[in-house]
Parts: C-alpha cells; sequence; structure tokens
C-alpha cells in the first residue's frame, strides 16, 4: 500500500490526479469563519479556505473543490464530507479561541466579523448550504449522518443548547455507486436479540411486544417489504447516527477527527487495494486510516508544518511521495 501526499492549494493540487482513479473521498474541510490555520506571512493567506467574506463565497469555493474531487472519482464513487456550522459575530461554535498555539504552528485569528445578510447570533446553516449546492451541482445526497459527540466542546452559553453534533453528508458521483453495507454491520440491539431467541418474525405477531412495533413489521412481512425476519448474526445495517467519543492527539492538530470516521468510510465506500482521498489532509487521519485497512491514500494539504506530521502517523518514508 502507497500513500501520496500533495503539498500546495487543493485548487491546484487535485488537478494532478488522474480522473476516475479514486475510489472514494472522506474528508472535513475547514469550517467557514472560525480559524485560520496559515501563519500570516503564508503565500496563500489571502486565498485560505473558510475566510471568504461570506456564506455564500465559502460555498462556491467548495463546491469548485469537489467539483474537483468528482472528476477525480471513479463513477461508482462517493464522498463522506464532514463539515460544521458556525454563528455570525462570533469565533466559532463555542469553546474554542480563534488564536490556539500548536505543536505545529499558531492559528492565527479567524473568526466571522458581519456576514451580510446574516444577523447578529444568527446560526449560518453552512452545512445546509453546502450540501444543497452540492446536490444542484450534481451529487447524489444519500444520507446525513450524525456525528454525535459523547464528550462535546463545552460552551459557555445560556441562551441556547449546546452543541454536541455535527453531520456527515454520504453523496454519490452516479446513482449506482460502490457501497458494503456487510463490511459496516453493526451490532443488534438487545431487544431485537431478544425477539430473535424465541423465533418472532413480524408474521405471527398478535401484538403483545408492542401493538405498534408488531404491526409496522408485520405488514412489511405480509407484503414481501424489507426485512421479514431479524438477522440470525445479532447484527444489523449501520444506522446514521454515529455516537462517538474523542480521540486526543498530542501532536498537533487540535481539529482532527475521531479514526472511527474515516474507518467506517473507508469500509463502506472501497474495497481492499482501492485508492482513497482526503483534499484536506491535515495531520493525516485518514491517509493512516486507509493505509491499516489495506487501502492507497492520496492527500493533499496546504501547510507545510504538517508534512511531518503525516510522515509520523502513516508510519511511512520510503513510500510516501511529497509531489
Amino acid at each position: 500500500m502507497s500513500i501520496q501526499v500533495l503539498h500546495g492549494d487543493v485548487r491546484e493540487t487535485l488537478r494532478q490526479i488522474p480522473s476516475g482513479t479514486v475510489q472514494m473521498c472522506v474528508t472535513s474541510p475547514p469550517y467557514w469563519g472560525l480559524r485560520s490555520y496559515l501563519p500570516k506571512d503564508h503565500p496563500d493567506k489571502a486565498r485560505e479556505i473558510g475566510q471568504e467574506k461570506s456564506p455564500e463565497a465559502y460555498v462556491e469555493t467548495m463546491v469548485g473543490v469537489l467539483r474537483e474531487v468528482k472528476r477525480c472519482l471513479h463513477d461508482s464513487g462517493t464522498l463522506w464530507l464532514n463539515v460544521g456550522d458556525s454563528y455570525n459575530g462570533s469565533c466559532g461554535t463555542g469553546g474554542a479561541t480563534a488564536k490556539q498555539s500548536t505543536n505545529a504552528g499558531s492559528f492565527h485569528e479567524g473568526g466571522i466579523k458581519d456576514a451580510p445578510g446574516l444577523k447578529p447570533k444568527d446560526l449560518c446553516g453552512i452545512p445546509w448550504r453546502l450540501v444543497l449546492a452540492l446536490q444542484a451541482d450534481g451529487w447524489y445526497w444519500r444520507s446525513c449522518i450524525v456525528w454525535h459527540k459523547r464528550s462535546c466542546m463545552p460552551e459557555s452559553v445560556t441562551d441556547r443548547p449546546t452543541n454536541s453534533w455535527e453531520p456527515i453528508f454520504l453523496l454519490a458521483k452516479s446513482q449506482r455507486y460502490f457501497y458494503d453495507a456487510e463490511a459496516v454491520k453493526e451490532k443488534q440491539a438487545d431487544a431485537s436479540e431478544e425477539r430473535a431467541r424465541y423465533g418472532w418474525n413480524g408474521r405471527t405477531d398478535d401484538g403483545s411486544n408492542g401493538a405498534r412495533t408488531g404491526s409496522s413489521f408485520k405488514r412489511m412481512a405480509e407484503s414481501g417489504e424489507g426485512m421479514a425476519t431479524i438477522p440470525a448474526d445479532g447484527m444489523r445495517n449501520q444506522r446514521n447516527v454515529w455516537s462517538l467519543s474523542p480521540e486526543p492527539y498530542s501532536e498537533a492538530h487540535f481539529a482532527t477527527f475521531p479514526t472511527e470516521i474515516p474507518k467506517r468510510a473507508i469500509l463502506a465506500g472501497s474495497r481492499v487495494g482501492d485508492t482513497v482521498l482526503d483534499p484536506f489532509g491535515g495531520s493525516g487521519t485518514t491517509g493512516a486510516v486507509a493505509l491499516e485497512l489495506g487501502r492507497n491514500a492520496i492527500l493533499c494539504e496546504l501547510n507545510p508544518q504538517y508534512l511531518p506530521l503525516i510522515r509520523k502517523r502513516t508510519h511511512v518514508t520510503p513510500g510516501l511521495a511529497l509531489a
């Protein structure tokens, strides 16, 4: 297995990837208006993604980037996109400052000012603006997965609930695409396993275990629709709420997402030997998981200070090509 890191602006480095050669993409781009990941003297500072003047400008930029991702994808390919929201007139979603030092450098001021058309304290709706624009641009929007954060970032707010989840959008390049449901099955609920033990199959239900549930399964069974019996292996189709605990990463990149996110996406969206793309490589989480699962990886990363982190996390030196 190999990993390739393309260093530079993603709007340029993606062009180096031949069309149709990537099976799937899993990524978490910079969120709009929250933090700058580049030093003030970086030559690409003025064009840094996430620092656009308005939500509309950010969405336009991201649609362009992901249109190039679509070109790289095989016709059966998928995109797994994690993107968070932000509030107008703030420096983030709460609980984090716009300046934060790490071993990989400092995050410089990048909070939202006053976005045109938004009132102070408005939730900007960035994920939904973006996914609807992607749908309009030709992507097939197949699922919205809830990343439930078991230990969410605390927020010093008293006039709204604390944010404890982010969306992960599953989008496909074509109507028919590769998705390995077997690879990501999850454990059945205890109640379902109990029903399976005493042979309940939905056809002979008398309503004694709950009339509404029983009658629904019975209708499905009698009509031939859906699943008529509970699988005997104790597993079920993966659900679209993923409750995940944080995974601290001391090396630097505080915005890393849990390895379980790319793991589930890669297992469902690719086969052993396929190529996985992350156009916002960061510290290399996606690349490390892809290699562990027997896939090849291509990462795009703008900040040169993250390249040593990628090398360290992927445990690859000879096979790491820096272009």
